[in-house]
């Protein structure tokens, strides 16, 4: 089973994004010396460009995730609440008749 690690934050994972671009160094190497994995620090080079508008058609930025994320959790609320209300309505129309 794979290690896991805690999240880093995102000034380390920024500073991480500006060495890889910056210094002469290979990714498999600036991940050994950050003692990240290179798959991470891909990642955050990926997101990097997202954020910064460079991504292909469609892929949304951080904040844009966040705000589906977000929008998601309260469609599913308003649904659930919804539900109640049709099943309470439902429940006093029976009592009334």
């Amino acid at each position: 089973m794979a290690k896991t690690h805690p999240p880093y934050p995102p000034a380390f994972r920024a500073e991480a994004v500006d060495l890889a671009r910056t210094s002469g160094k290979g990714i498999p190497q600036l991940a050994q010396d950050l003692g990240v994995s290179e798959q991470a620090l891909r990642g955050w080079m990926k997101r990097a460009d997202i954020d910064a508008g460079r991504g292909q058609p469609g892929e949304l930025t951080t904040g844009e995730r966040e705000e589906l994320r977000r929008l998601r959790r309260e469609v599913k609320t308003l649904q659930q609440e919804r539900d109640i209300l049709r099943k309470a309505a439902a429940y006093f129309a029976k009592e009334t008749l």
